[in-house]
Formats: C-alpha cells, structure tokens, sequence
C-alpha cells in the first residue's frame, strides 16, 4: 500500500429512495440539520455494515420503513486532493418496504410526492442533478474534483453506464 492511500480519508454514505408505485418519499429537512430542502433517506454507512445494510438501517432511522429488495443505481463521488479525502454516496431505489411512517420523524417533515413533480420542490443542486438518475435504466457515475476549503468544482462529469 502507498503512503498516499495510506492517508487518504473516506467517508461512506448511501441514499435510497422508497417509491410507492408512481410517488417517492422524500424528506424535507430544515436549514438547522444542514442541507435543507427535499432530499431522499441517507446517512452515513457504520463500520462494519455493508453499503445495503447501512441503506437500510437510515432509511429507517428517518422514515420508520423497512425496505427490501434495494436496487443499486449508482454512485455518486468527490475528491478533495489537497486534503487527500474521497466522499462517496452509494445510491439505491426501494419498491418494496413495510412499516408506517414515523410522526415526528428526526431529520425534516416525511412526504409520498409524485416523482412527475418533484423537480419542482425545493433541493440541493447536488440532489435535483442527481434526482431523475435514480428513474432512468442501468446505473450512474458522477464524479468530482472538489476543494472543500474553497468551496469550487475544478471538474466533474456523470456518466450512464
């Protein structure tokens, strides 16, 4: 193993969007969790869970549904080389789940939307880029040079594979 991969950091993350029929369940977080806005279940995978597991667990952590049967829809992924980090978000969709839904969830108000009309709420930029990639056949890749401490994108690029 190199020195460089030695120090490289990486943070591990998963979203999974639980669809019910032609409507997606999303979360609208406030301004005091950070990344306000509509925006699918996710969080941070734990060591030792697997990617899908960790999927599972926030979604239901956030909402109170347990999903089935995750399909895998891509990853989404930044470097900061200065600061020799690597973030990556391991996308899923959900069509299959049980449980109702918590009434005072943690993370922001929970709401079944039809995914014809969710571009139209508010998101991250990041998110609505990536929103209509989790509808479309195969998988994605968006990757992305980033420098945290200036906040600017050098490159980036998403491709369908």
């Amino acid at each position: 193993m190199t020195k460089t991969m030695q120090r490289v950091k990486v943070a591990l993350y998963t979203m999974c969007l639980v669809c019910d029929g032609d409507k997606v369940l999303l979360v609208n977080r406030p301004n005091k969790l950070g990344f306000p806005g509509w925006i699918g279940p996710g969080g941070k995978v734990d060591f030792p869970e697997s990617l899908t597991e960790g999927a599972i667990r926030e979604v239901w952590e956030e909402t109170g549904l347990v999903v089935r049967d995750l399909v895998y829809k891509g990853l989404d992924e930044f470097v900061d080389p200065e600061e020799d980090f690597r973030y990556m978000v391991f996308n899923y969709v959900a069509n299959s789940f049980e449980g109702e839904l918590l009434q005072e969830p943690p993370e922001g108000e929970l709401k079944w939307i039809p995914i014809s009309e969710a571009m139209n709420y508010p998101m991250q930029p990041w998110f609505k880029r990536r929103f209509p990639l989790f509808f479309e056949e195969g998988t994605f890749e968006i990757f992305g040079v980033y420098d945290q401490k200036e906040k600017v994108t050098h490159r980036e690029y998403v491709k369908k594979l």
